[in-house]
């Protein structure tokens, strides 16, 4: 059976596990300050096009997360997030286990907007509410939609308005910027948000995210806080070697095109077969609605995830497509659902 169910079902893309082989005896400094992972961040801030930021290699999104949003708000101080947010959904409670209230917004489409946040700055207006400080927003959606530039600048000036960090979760990020309707740069982020990362977990890499500090008063002292939650890895040149052989070239951009270039093929065929969608089909997750004897034909031959019930005959289905997706298993795919 092959699996759609997820963009890190696979390994690594053979480039990085052949560096890994390659530099296998080879003694590097520990915790992040070994020679690949200062090329990676010198390689990373020329794509940025920006030398002051601060580049930490952490092991996973989760984990950024819990780190950005931990060490940046006071006590009193809450994030908000779409209510299908990463944070607010899928991650146990990590960030309210360190204390911290996440604001789950009910959105049409995954996304944030200036009117969200305004309205919820309007009700959190004394002391008696935890205290709005955090923006948060991931790139892709977790429906798979993207944020455009003008929509970006626009939570940018609400958050300077109202003295908010703006924190963008880059999990998919390559998704996001690859795919066709995209018009943002990955410099443009660079510009537009206090903290973001660029997933690599889910575009290629073994593990890793690229956290990238932009805000002056956001850097110091970050790695004692790294340390002390537990996510500064003794072997850090492992992911410094992996954002290495991403950004040394285009090979970042290359693994996330060609997800999105399989999932364009999957949506074509599910439109044409006159199925719609729950969520608009814009990069490597797809969310048709099928009928329900279609989908348990499905299930026969592949893994998805279910994602919610439409009505008594129809659901809501989620495939995710990766770097490794072969063109073989769509179009068996795409067969199946037209026979």
């Amino acid at each position: 059976m092959y699996s759609f169910l997820n963009d890190y079902s696979e390994g690594a893309h053979p480039r990085i596990l052949k560096a890994l082989y390659q530099l296998n005896q080879e003694q590097n400094m520990g915790y992040g300050k070994d020679v690949h992972s200062d090329r990676a961040r010198a390689y990373i801030k020329k794509e940025l096009k920006k030398e002051d930021v601060d580049i930490h290699f952490i092991s996973g999104g989760t984990q950024a997360n819990l780190l950005v949003i931990s060490s940046f708000l006071r006590p009193h101080e809450c994030v908000i997030s779409a209510d299908t947010g990463h944070i607010n959904v899928h991650e146990a409670g990590a960030i309210e286990a360190t204390g911290h209230k996440v604001l789950g917004l009910p959105t049409k489409d995954g996304k944030l907007t200036p009117q969200l946040i305004s309205k919820v700055l309007r009700y959190h207006k004394d002391e008696h509410m935890v205290k709005p400080k955090m923006v948060y927003i991931s790139n892709t959606t977790e429906l798979g939609n993207i944020y455009t530039k003008a929509e970006l600048m626009a939570l940018r000036e609400v958050c300077n308005e109202n003295d908010l960090l703006f924190f963008l979760d880059g999990a998919r990020l390559g998704a996001a910027l690859t795919c066709d309707e995209n018009d943002v740069e990955m410099w443009d982020l660079a510009n537009l948000t206090d903290v973001f990362y660029i997933g690599g977990t889910k575009n290629g890499a073994l593990l890793g995210e690229a956290l990238v500090i932009i805000k002056e008063d956001l850097k110091k002292d970050f790695s004692y806080l790294i340390k002390q939650r537990g996510a500064m890895m003794a072997k850090g040149f492992l992911m410094g070697i992996q954002f290495e052989e991403l950004f040394r070239d285009d090979l970042y951009y290359k693994l996330a095109k060609h997800s999105n270039d399989m999932a364009s093929i999957l949506a074509k065929t599910i439109r044409d077969r006159g199925y719609s969608f729950y969520a608009r089909p814009e990069t490597n997750q797809l969310f048709p609605i099928l009928p329900n004897s279609l989908i348990d034909k499905l299930s026969e031959e592949f893994l998805f995830m279910i994602d919610k019930e439409v009505d008594e005959e129809h659901s809501v289905i989620r495939l995710v497509t990766s770097w490794a997706t072969s063109a073989d298993s769509v179009e068996k795919f795409c067969k199946a659902i037209s026979d």
